[in-house]
This record gives C-alpha cells, structure tokens and sequence, in this order.
C-alpha cells in the first residue's frame, strides 16, 4: 500500500544517488516539486529519463545531479533550447554529459516493454537514421521469424525509480491522472518505485473517460503538494505559465545567473510551497 509522507522524506527515503530515474510527465502534470527536492537534497550521478526533457531536467543538469540522459527530445517549448543540457553536452559544465537518444515510438516500446516484464519490444524498422550512432547497443535489428521482415528491437526501460505528478490520491493511496498521459502509466509499472506527488487528497475518486488510476499498491510513496506541477500545467487545476518558461530562456543562457536563480530559488527554500511564495504564484 501507499505510505503517505512529506516530498522530502520521499525522495530522501527512495531516490538514492546512480539511481535510474524518470521524471515523467506529458505536456502537463510535470513533477517540478519533486525535481526541485532532488536537488535541494543533492543528487549525485542520476540516469535521468523521460521522452521529452524540458526544464527540470535542464535544471538538474545544471546543478550537476545528473551524469547520463536517456531520451526522445529536449527544448524549452515553445521557445527553443536547453542551455545547460547543451552547456553540458558542449563544454562538459558542470560535468559530462552521457547522452541516448532514442526517437518517440522507441521511447514508447522501451516503457511498455518495461512495464511488461519483457527483456525488450519490437517495433518496425524502417529508413536506417543516425539515431543508429547515439542509442549504442540498445537499439538492435532483427528478423522476424514468422515473416522475415526486418524489426527493431529496444531495449526495455526499467527505471530504478519513476516519479510523477497527478492531480488526485484517495484514502488508499489510489492516484487519479487526468488529460494527457504520455508515457506515465508505463513508466510507473517499469519501475519497482513509484513516487507520486498530487493536487490533493480525495473521499473518492471519479475517474471519467480516458483518465487511469494507478493502483495504490503499485504506489511506493505519495505526497500532497498542491501546485507541485508549476510552471507546466495540471488539468482542471491551473494553467502553464507560458512567462515562466520565456523568462527560464535568459535565466539559463548564463552560468552565474543560472547558479544565483537556483541559489535564490530552489537550494535557499525549504519546499515547493515557498517557491510558489517567492515566485508570488498561487496555481488554483
């Protein structure tokens, strides 16, 4: 079952330094609170994985948490690059960068092969592209041997940890995700730990159409931190804040303001809440 906690002990008690983690979040419901703890707590050496990397993960880069990156596209959306993922691809600031990429459906067989229990999945293997050159021995063609077409196999994804946003838990530590889902239900059944922060804790969930619940049995630890997904959005509780992610474009084109927003920002708070004080924001 669930064990309810504070985000701190969370991630004090279960994401451990070389961990394999994904932060994982399509769009909305991104777990900016949880990223930010990890850093506060000063995570060393991390895997990070998610198919589309955007700010947190430029953050935590930047704050040197992470020596590898596994993903499908990274940028600021909407506006244009990660400066300190390239600062660390490009110059090795703050430390190297280990970089896989893989496209989206690759991404997307990894997680669900992941969360299947299966070593890898297979997907069609069409036009040969450079991908070939960056996702190194985890991308590998086959022969299907009921046709003889030539398959991809991936590599499947199992993250040591996955953590995630959502909008709802009930009493049993059940998680409601609304709106657009991505890759979250995969990631969170291919890792033995599972980290959920939420809007809030309900009597009873109503899940409508299209919107999953994780069982709280498949939950290790869940938090209650309202606005936790801020800047990016949560379905039916506040919307991106689209200055946010323009202002984070000059805040991380230089390395000192950079390291003085984090300073000021996330390692001299105590907690996703102040941020939303210091920021003067009340998601609702």
């Amino acid at each position: 079952m669930a064990e309810f906690m504070s985000l701190k002990a969370a991630i004090a008690a279960h994401l451990r330094d070389g961990d394999v983690a994904a932060f994982e979040g399509f769009t909305h419901l991104i777990p900016h609170a949880a990223a930010h703890e990890a850093i506060r707590q000063g995570r060393k050496d991390l895997t990070l994985v998610r198919m589309t990397p955007d700010l947190i993960y430029d953050q935590m880069i930047g704050m040197a948490c992470a020596a590898r990156l596994t993903f499908s596209w990274g940028g600021n959306p909407g506006v244009g690059s990660l400066h300190r993922l390239r600062d660390a691809v490009e110059k090795e600031w703050p430390q190297p960068l280990q970089l896989m990429e893989h496209s989206h459906a690759e991404m997307a067989v990894a997680y669900t092969a992941g969360a299947s229990g299966l070593p890898c999945g297979l997907m069609r293997r069409h036009a040969d592209t450079d991908l070939a050159r960056v996702s190194g021995d985890r991308v590998k063609p086959v022969e299907c041997p009921f046709t003889g077409d030539s398959l991809l196999a991936i590599a499947a994804i199992n993250p040591d940890v996955t953590i995630l946003h959502a909008q709802q838990v009930d009493a049993a530590g059940n998680v409601l995700i609304r709106g657009i889902v991505g890759a979250v239900r995969e990631a969170a059944m291919a890792a033995p730990c599972l980290i959920v922060t939420v809007e809030e804790q309900v009597e009873r969930l109503e899940a409508d159409m299209n919107a999953i619940v994780l069982p709280g049995f498949l939950v290790t630890a869940v938090a209650v931190v309202p606005g936790g997904a801020y800047p990016s959005y949560a379905q039916d509780y506040y919307a991106r804040d689209n200055s946010f992610y323009t202002a984070w474009d000059e805040i991380s084109r230089d390395r000192k303001t950079f390291l003085i927003w984090m300073e000021n920002h996330v390692l001299g708070l105590r907690d996703h809440a102040e941020f939303l004080r210091a920021l003067k924001v009340s998601p609702s």
